[in-house]
């Protein structure tokens, strides 16, 4: 027989052809017809039925022998009771009979779990302490927690030296600065971020022993909370599927954050205007402050504002600008070097004349 829970506080007993089976403690009958006036007591029944007594032994588990009297014991000589775990853990070998066994023809764990509670009533201790089960889940929780938010704390400042910048300088605040300190640091925050985001996917993929919903005895890897034994390939939404949905968002933000560096100048967007030539007045910058892509297109987008500026070429990795003008105008070396530091950039320049210069004479350059 199989119980399945009604709102009366009785539960219908499948295949018992009508027949219904009364849990509360104050009422003598055990089992009632749903049509006539048949009725069981308790006196009447050989097995005894513990979730309807109020002292004694009171079985609870009636395949695994669990009772009020045995959660009591363990309680007095360990301090927690891990019945709940030992049921959990004996399922499927040898496997349980609740649908014939317990007088409610219904799964136990639920009689257990107010079983504890009663037991630590009765010897006066606290009902806050958690059955091992519990503890590692909430202990795993906190770490999966933990773990998810690292990956996108670290992630964030990783990338941190060209968003941080770009936010600095759409309040009016310079972060050049700020982004050449965090560029020095951005590889341990990537090793970081790897690191925590490996936890995660641990916490959340690693084999789990015994833990599931407290009311779910006959499949842990399915279980719900109003059904004990669902049926095969019922499946629903739980909170694995949910932490794991999770788990995958965080993992594509955190790559996003991590690659933003590389995107960042296409997302700015940037100057399509011809490269620098010979045809034109050129001048090189050194530009300082500069860690990325996003960077250079800052630069860029800058010294463009700069009226008679007809091309700008920025290597932001050896750090320098190279800008054409006008001909038969001269450089405006003043209105460009205030457009950088509007920027948030210093700039200095080495050359202005109309033959390129190489980058070991810009160097040259600027060490003397």
């Amino acid at each position: 027989m199989h119980g399945v829970s009604r709102g009366d506080g009785s539960n219908k007993i499948s295949g018992g052809d009508g027949w219904r089976f009364c849990a509360s403690r104050d009422c003598e009958v055990v089992y009632f017809s749903e049509c006539g006036n048949t009725e069981f007591t308790k006196s009447q029944i050989r097995v005894p039925v513990g979730v309807k007594e109020a002292g004694g032994e009171r079985p609870l588990c009636y395949c695994f022998n669990h009772s009020v009297a045995s959660i009591k014991s363990e309680l007095q000589s360990k301090g927690r009771s891990d019945a709940i775990y030992d049921i959990r853990a004996k399922m499927k070998d040898p496997g349980c009979h609740c649908e014939t066994l317990n007088p409610s023809g219904s799964c136990c764990l639920g009689s257990v779990t107010m079983g504890i509670e009663i037991a630590r009533d009765e010897l006066g201790m606290s009902t806050s302490n958690s059955t091992p089960a519990n503890s590692t889940n909430s202990c795993t929780g906190r770490g999966e927690k933990i773990a998810k938010i690292g990956t996108l704390g670290s992630a964030m400042m990783a990338s941190a030296c060209c968003w941080l910048p770009l936010l600095l300088l759409a309040v009016g605040v310079s972060g050049a600065g700020i982004a050449s300190t965090l560029e020095t640091y951005r590889p341990v925050f990537i090793v970081v971020t790897i690191g925590f985001l490996g936890a995660a996917f641990y916490f959340t993929y690693r084999p789990r022993k015994a833990e599931g919903v407290v009311h779910g005895c006959c499949a842990p890897e399915s279980a719900e909370v109003d059904a004990c034994c669902p049926p095969d390939g019922k499946r629903r939404f739980n909170m694995m599927s949910m932490n794991k949905v999770m788990l995958w968002g965080v993992a594509a933000l955190a790559i996003a954050f991590l690659f933003f560096p590389s995107y960042v100048a296409v997302l700015i967007g940037g100057s399509v205007d011809p490269p620098v030539t010979d045809t034109m007045n050129r001048v090189s910058i050194i530009v300082e402050g500069m860690t990325c892509e996003g960077c250079a297109s800052i630069v860029s987008n800058a010294i463009h504002t700069v009226p008679c500026v007809l091309a700008v070429e920025v290597d932001y990795k050896n750090s320098t600008a190279s800008v054409g003008t006008e001909i038969n105008c001269p450089i405006p070396k003043v209105k460009i070097l205030k457009a950088l530091a509007r920027a948030g950039y210093h700039g200095t320049f080495v050359e202005s004349n109309t033959l390129r210069a190489s980058y070991s004479d810009v160097t040259d350059s600027r060490s003397n």
